[in-house]
Order: C-alpha cells, then sequence, then structure tokens
C-alpha cells in the first residue's frame, strides 16, 4: 500500500511539476515569436560548429580560465549524472534497483560519486567568488545565490540517499561507492527499518529539490540552460558585427529600426533568455567602465525584463509560476499595451544607445552567443531614422557628410591635397595613370586630418619603393558611410555605397586597399551585399605582403619600444592580430610591448560607433583611460593601425601631458622610417 501511494505521489507531484515547466517555457516562446522572422540562412555546418565548439566545447567560458573549469564541471557532471539520477528515482520504487552492466556497475557507481563530489567543490567555489571574493562583475543577494542552495541539496541528497539505502539493504562500505559508504559509517547504529525511512526521506528531498528546480529555471537566469544551446544554433552566421541591411523599397515599413521590443527579429530576443547574468560583457564595456550609464549586461536584461512584461500582455499568458497555479490574462484590452514602458527612453535611455562604440568587446566575452551591438545600432536607427532625434553633433556629422562627403564639411575639392605635403611621393589619381593594380582608398580621415594624412604619406612612400602600381579616386572619393552606418543612418550609409561601387565599377576596379580599419571592415564585409566585387585589404596586411614578398626591407633600426594597440575593427571584427605584430618584429630595433588588455580582449581607443564625432558627457574619457594602459608599459611609442586609433592616442598623450615621453605612430609610419629608400 505504502508503495503505491509512494508511486501515485511521485506521478502527481513529478507531473504537476512537468505541466508548470512547459507552460512556463512555451509562455517564453510565444514571447519570443512576437519578434519579426529571423530569415536565418541554412548554414547547418557552421551551426553544428559553433554548438560543438561553444556548447560542448566551452570555448568562451574559458577566457575566465578559473569560471571555465567550474562550469565546465558542472556542464559534464550533470550530464553524467542524468543516468544515475534515473537510477536513483527507479531505486524509490524497487528496492535495492541497479542498473544490470554486470561488475561494470561498481565503476559506473563510482564514477557518479565522484562527479557528485567534483560539482560540490565547484559549487562552493562558485559561492566563494560570489560571497566571499565578491567578483565585482557577480551580482549577490537570495535570488542569484537560490541556485547555489538547490545545487548543494541536490547533490547532498543523492549521496544521502545512496548511504542510508547502504544501511537498508545491509550492503558492506565498498571504494567503489566512497563518499556513500562514508556517510553511512556515521549511521551505523540505526535499524533497517530507519534506514529505509530516512532513504525516502532523502529520496523525496531529491526529488522535490529537482522538480522545484525544473520549475525554477525558466523564470530565472538559468533559463540558459535552455535558450543558450539554441541561441548558439540561431545565431547569425554572416561576418561578425555585419549589420543587418534595411529595405527602403519595402511600402509595408512605416517605421526603420527598432523602437518597440517586437521590432526586434526573434534570434536577437532568444538572446533575452540565453543570457546568464555573468557580466563579462559589462566587466570589458569601454562606457561602463569609464563610468557611462550603458552596461551591456543591463541592456539586454531590462530588453528581457519589457519582453516579459509586454509579452504577458500581448499573449494573454503569465510569465510566473506559481501564483499559485497558471494563470492566463484574458483580453488584454489595447489600453495596457498603449500603457506600456517605452523601450527607448524609459526601459532603455537614449545616453545608454550613444554611449556605445560598437567595440564588440561584450559580444566576444559573452558566453551564451550574445550579440549587443546590433540591437543598440536598431535602436539608433529608430531614433535618427523615424524619431529624427540624436545628439546636435551627429546631426551637424550627418550634414557635412551629406553635402561635402566629411565629417568636417570641407569643401570636397580639397579631397586630393594631402598628396601635396610631400615631394618625394608620387601619388597618381585613376585619371592620371593608364592603369594600376591597386585603388588606394585614403578615406576621410587621411585625406582631411593633418594627423592621419602622414599615415597616407607614409604608406603612399612605401607604395612607391615596393614599386606598387596604385591609383586614388581623389576628389571622386566619398565618405564609405561606416560610421553613418553605425550612427544609426542607414539611409545615408547605402547612398554612400552605391556611389563608392559605382566609382569602383566605372574604372574597373579589382583591388583595394586602405589605411582606415573601419573602411575596411564595411568594404570586405557590408559593401558585397551592395554588388561590390573587389579584394579588399587593410594596409597592415598589405605591408607584410610587401616585407614577404621581398619588395621592400625594413633596415634602418627603429629603436623604439612600442606599445601595441589593437583595433576593434581589425582585431575583435575581422582577427587579425598576428600581422601587425609580425611587422613590427620585423623591423630592427623595435621592442613590442604587450598592453595587459590586449588582442581579443584589448581595450577600445573611444572612437568607434560615431563616438570618435560625439562628446563624453559622462565619466573619464574612453581614450584616456586606453592611454594610460599604455603608458603604464613606459613606451617611448603606442603603435597603432587605424586613424581613428592614432587619433585617440594622440589626444591621450596630449592630456596626461606626457608629449615629451611618448609618440603615437601608426605602423605604417614605423615601416617608412625604416626603409632605405
Amino acid at each position: 500500500m505504502l508503495a503505491l501511494l509512494n508511486f501515485v505521489a511521485f506521478i502527481a507531484v513529478t507531473g504537476y511539476a512537468v505541466y508548470l515547466f512547459y507552460q512556463l517555457v512555451y509562455s517564453r516562446v510565444m514571447f519570443i515569436k512576437l519578434g519579426k522572422p529571423s530569415n536565418l540562412k541554412q548554414d547547418m555546418g557552421i551551426r553544428i560548429q559553433e554548438f560543438m565548439v561553444n556548447v560542448l566545447g566551452q570555448r568562451k567560458l574559458f577566457k575566465d580560465s578559473k569560471s571555465g573549469v567550474m562550469h565546465f564541471i558542472m556542464f559534464y557532471g550533470f550530464l553524467i549524472l542524468q543516468l544515475g539520477a534515473i537510477e536513483l528515482i527507479l531505486k524509490g520504487f524497487f528496492k535495492g534497483f541497479e542498473f544490470p552492466l554486470g561488475t561494470a556497475h561498481a565503476y559506473f557507481s563510482v564514477s557518479q560519486e565522484i562527479t557528485v563530489f567534483l560539482i560540490l567543490l565547484a559549487v562552493m567555489y562558485a559561492f566563494y567568488r560570489r560571497y566571499v571574493e565578491k567578483l565585482p562583475r557577480l551580482k549577490r543577494g537570495l535570488k542569484s545565490g537560490l541556485v547555489i542552495i538547490f545545487l548543494t541539496t541536490l547533490m547532498i541528497s543523492v549521496v544521502m540517499s545512496l548511504a542510508f539505502e547502504q544501511l537498508w539493504l545491509g550492503k558492506e562500505a565498498s571504494t567503489h561507492t566512497p563518499f556513500s559508504s562514508a556517510i553511512a559509517s556515521l549511521f551505523t547504529g540505526i535499524s533497517q527499518g530507519s534506514a529505509g525511512t530516512l532513504f525516502y526521506t532523502c529520496w523525496w528531498l531529491h526529488l522535490l529539490t529537482l522538480l522545484s528546480f525544473l520549475v525554477y529555471v525558466p523564470q530565472s537566469k538559468h533559463a540558459h540552460l535552455m535558450f543558450a544551446p539554441v541561441n548558439v544554433m540561431m545565431r547569425d552566421t554572416k561576418p561578425v558585427g555585419k549589420l543587418t541591411t534595411i529595405d527602403f523599397e519595402d511600402e509595408t515599413q512605416e517605421t526603420y529600426g527598432a523602437g518597440k521590443i517586437e521590432d526586434f527579429k526573434q534570434n536577437q530576443l532568444v538572446d533575452l533568455f540565453a543570457c546568464v547574468e555573468c557580466g563579462r560583457c559589462t566587466n570589458m564595456c569601454p562606457a561602463s567602465g569609464t563610468g557611462k550609464t550603458l552596461s551591456p549586461m543591463d541592456l539586454i536584461v531590462k530588453m528581457r525584463d519589457h519582453l516579459t512584461k509586454k509579452g504577458a500582455v500581448v499573449t494573454s499568458r503569465t510569465p510566473w509560476i506559481p501564483g499559485f497555479a497558471p494563470k492566463h490574462i484574458h483580453g488584454a484590452a489595447s489600453s495596457e499595451i498603449a500603457e506600456m514602458p517605452n523601450l527607448i527612453g524609459d526601459v532603455i535611455t537614449e545616453e545608454e544607445l550613444w554611449a556605445c562604440t560598437t567595440c564588440r568587446n561584450c559580444e566576444d566575452q559573452c558566453p551564451v552567443a550574445n550579440e549587443h551591438v546590433e540591437k543598440i545600432v536598431d535602436m539608433r536607427r529608430y531614433l535618427v531614422l523615424t524619431e529624427g532625434r540624436m545628439p546636435h553633433e551627429a546631426t551637424r556629422y550627418f550634414q557635412n557628410i551629406e553635402r561635402q562627403s566629411n565629417p568636417w564639411g570641407i569643401n570636397r575639392k580639397e579631397r586630393i591635397k594631402w598628396r601635396e605635403g610631400r615631394e618625394d611621393i608620387v601619388v597618381p589619381t585613376v585619371n592620371e595613370v593608364e592603369d594600376f593594380e591597386y585603388l588606394f582608398f585614403v578615406g576621410s580621415m587621411g585625406s582631411f586630418d593633418n594627423r592621419s594624412q602622414k599615415i597616407a604619406q607614409a604608406f603612399a612612400k612605401i607604395m612607391n619603393v615596393a614599386g606598387v602600381k596604385f591609383a586614388i579616386l581623389g576628389n571622386e572619393e566619398k565618405n564609405s558611410g561606416d560610421t553613418a552606418r553605425r550612427m544609426g543612418n542607414e539611409f545615408l550609409f547605402q547612398q554612400l555605397c552605391r556611389e563608392n561601387i559605382a566609382n569602383f565599377q566605372a574604372y574597373n576596379v579589382k583591388k583595394i586597399v586602405t589605411i582606415c580599419a573601419h573602411t575596411y571592415n564595411t568594404f570586405k564585409h557590408e559593401y558585397p551585399e551592395f554588388g561590390l566585387e573587389a579584394e579588399v585589404y587593410h594596409h597592415t596586411e598589405f605591408i607584410l605582403k610587401l616585407i614577404k614578398d621581398g619588395r621592400i626591407q625594413p633596415m634602418k633600426e627603429v629603436n623604439e619600444a612600442i606599445a601595441y594597440h589593437d583595433s576593434c575593427y581589425i582585431g575583435r571584427y575581422n582577427d587579425i592580430y598576428d600581422i601587425p605584430r609580425q611587422i613590427l618584429q620585423s623591423i630592427p630595433g623595435v621592442q613590442v610591448l604587450e598592453m595587459e588588455r590586449n588582442k581579443q580582449d584589448a581595450m577600445c581607443c573611444g572612437a568607434g560607433g560615431g563616438m570618435m564625432w560625439l562628446e563624453e558627457s559622462q565619466g573619464k574619457r574612453v581614450n584616456i583611460e586606453r592611454t594610460e594602459q599604455a603608458l603604464r608599459l613606459n613606451p617611448t611609442t603606442i603603435g597603432s593601425n587605424c586613424p581613428y586609433c592614432l587619433t585617440m592616442m594622440n589626444d591621450g598623450i596630449k592630456s596626461k601631458e606626457a608629449e615629451g615621453q611618448v609618440k603615437a605612430l601608426d605602423i605604417a609610419e614605423i615601416v617608412e622610417i625604416s626603409l632605405v629608400s
């Protein structure tokens, strides 16, 4: 009779918990489906590879090695324990049940107990990091620690159940059950009946904890256990950082960008529930690190909470259970939807949106493949294209680009004048030569900014020495449009893009080289969608190619200790880290100094995402922070590979009044110094 009651109670409790779990997950799926269709490519091979590397391989988690080991143990530990959990549940119905594995069961048992012990150690370390070490990026409080309570209870109840089962069955202690045998030895005086009662007590404690955790997971940040693998599989397989194109020919679109949570694509909304709130993104964010209101983690969490609240109203489904049973909101009135807070302004402030440098440090760190930058750009697009609301500096920037195709509004006919600064270089336009192999796309910085002109001149000199047949567009060159796009003015970007491509086609351009990291990225990854068919090189790639081909040889000693700064748009956007270093190492006398934050973890200079042209009104300037990081190495030079980065480092040196100790140089300038012409 007791066995029947035990079984009926198990079915009732388990069935109810599974029902609640289904309702919770289904509600969140319905919330996600409020978004626009994702229209993802069917790149199953790439998606499986991403899954293998980032879910099964846990690659991103190991960016923090201690945390990586902890999560690796938990992840694989729980996979290993699934068979043991099934066996333990069956023990509650069949006294002494064991999987029919013969002599191999002893090894199965020891693997289960060792795994339980390792998970307990990992949980203890998780508690230490959060509540003792108090890692700044981790939240504290009961809600954050609830999972630690769940996991500890689950693990302890497993070994306690096995210990009391051993006494109940009268089994001898075994080296194959080391931890349960050790616990059983503490209770050797109790009767078999008492041991059986204690077994069922621990068995039910384990079951109820497991089912409670099952219901808790979808309602907490631990929803990532379900949504993170899906998020990795649903990640857009386009080049990292490539923005989605707006179809301005689509007359059904009444607004542009994302002004409401349902304006995002469904795969973007999966991001929100995949977030584990680990704080890695915010910890690396240059805006957050310098006192701005933007926190990538908080942005995702606030969007998730907003989607959950609005989704509950729109779908008439409750997101929280129990309360005490699944409640359905019947007939949500349009007035309820109208009373929801605005996504931009109430949930996410404009200050947060305009603080982003689009450096992708947040995305590079995220272990669940969340993509923060495009969401921010989508909301900027709404402000710029639909609302016409933006910082006044952005308005001026757009007007100058529209009128003169450069950020300063300088007469477009002066674009070619940069080549007049030196008599020892030959820089022909496409109309001044019969043919050329490479088009040197100088960009607005190289053409108009006095300091950046020196980069263009140095690179032209290198090509002259190497005998490269190249030409420039001169006054026919337009702004690349990259910054306009990331500031939210997609219309202006597309206009510039098409005008540039028309020029390239008119002059039969097949190869393009540029000194600007931002131009390189947009030409290589975004222009092809609009018809560009050309090889695109960053000047560091091209310089290394010239060195390897023997067309140039850095011979003169350059006795400089160079703190090298990785550009975001060459590094995290294009995975180019070794090429600039190989160039520097080929120059006699150069000592390359690595900053604490380098390569994938390098901090942004503060110029990306339009921040070059906007005032930083909050906290410390990003470029000052990055310059200070470089100055800690006591370099004689801060090296970079982008005019934007060089400008920010140069300004940082001036702000720190360190001009007498250190200078900022582009790699092209350093190479030119070393050449024997």
